[in-house]
């Protein structure tokens, strides 16, 4: 008598079945990035026909309006300064605040708290407190040089640090203290100086999560509308506004909505894609000891 000992052999259809449901989840997660991108292509009577076309001549007259008469392209560079400002900013202090709260710990959680609790504000409650205060400081030499008046890249920079930055600090202060501290003596030993273990050691094992707070800092200042609409009139205007100013007293236009919205999707895929290694890594960094 044969008796087989160890797992039951899989059915022929559970892998197949699998890989369906997970073709299936996909499709629908991507359906609307799908029919935005198809949309972007489509000529004005196909866009809103019922029933919905799908085999169509494709046309670049909807990219044509959107950086030829909205001038789009001008967006996405402010857009790219006040991101790529932003995050560097938060990425610098956000780390520095991090390592120094997971080494010495300054009133014993308290402080911690209490940045945190500056990231549970809304947002609505200070933008008309800061439309004041960039208001005011636009009227002043130094504010006028520094670019922190309305309208001006600075003062977006300004804002979105100001909210990214407890969260950015709550975040890297767990990926520090999972650094041995003992690498970081070992150094000081040596003769190394804190600062001087911090940027050979401490920083680059953190990597990953510092990765991971670039990733989440960019997007919010890539993907932020309330302080865009409110702080900025035309130079300094954002995409989120930008697309926003496809709706016109005619009617939407759907056709270079999508064309600028399927453009402003690029940049942050690529970003993604640049240090998916390191968020990956960041994701699963401390799982494992």
């Amino acid at each position: 008598m044969n008796v087989r000992i160890g797992p039951a052999p899989r059915t022929k259809w559970i892998e197949p079945l699998r890989y369906a449901t997970v073709g299936i989840l996909v499709l629908v997660f991507l359906f609307p990035i799908i029919w935005m991108v198809a949309t972007s292509f489509k000529p004005p009577a196909d866009i809103l026909a019922r029933p919905p076309v799908i085999g169509f001549e494709p046309t670049l007259d909807n990219y044509r309006f959107a950086f030829g008469e909205a001038n789009f392209g001008k967006f996405i560079i402010n857009t790219l300064i006040v991101a790529s400002g932003s995050t560097a900013i938060v990425v610098v202090v956000g780390a520095l605040a991090a390592y120094s709260f997971a080494r010495f710990n300054p009133g014993n959680g308290n402080l911690m708290f209490f940045i945190l609790t500056t990231r549970m504000m809304p947002a609505i409650a200070v933008v008309i407190p800061f439309f004041v205060i960039f208001r005011n400081l636009g009227r002043t030499s130094i504010g006028h040089a520094l670019f922190l008046g309305l309208d001006q890249p600075g003062a977006l920079i300004v804002a979105h640090t100001v909210f990214n930055l407890p969260f950015a600090i709550w975040l890297m202060h767990s990926f520090f203290q999972d650094v041995p501290r003992s690498l970081e003596q070992a150094a000081m030993v040596d003769g190394s100086t804190r600062f001087r273990a911090f940027v050979r050691i401490a920083l680059p094992l953190a990597a990953p999560g510092v990765a991971v707070t670039a990733v989440f800092s960019f997007f919010f200042s890539w993907n932020e509308f309330l302080f865009a609409n409110v702080l900025t009139r035309d130079a300094a205007k954002t995409i989120t506004v930008g697309v926003s100013g496809f709706q016109t007293q005619q009617g939407i236009l759907w056709g270079p909505m999508a064309a600028a919205a399927t453009v402003a999707v690029v940049p942050t895929l690529v970003f993604v894609l640049v240090l998916q290694r390191f968020i990956v890594r960041g994701l699963t960094m401390g799982a494992v000891k």
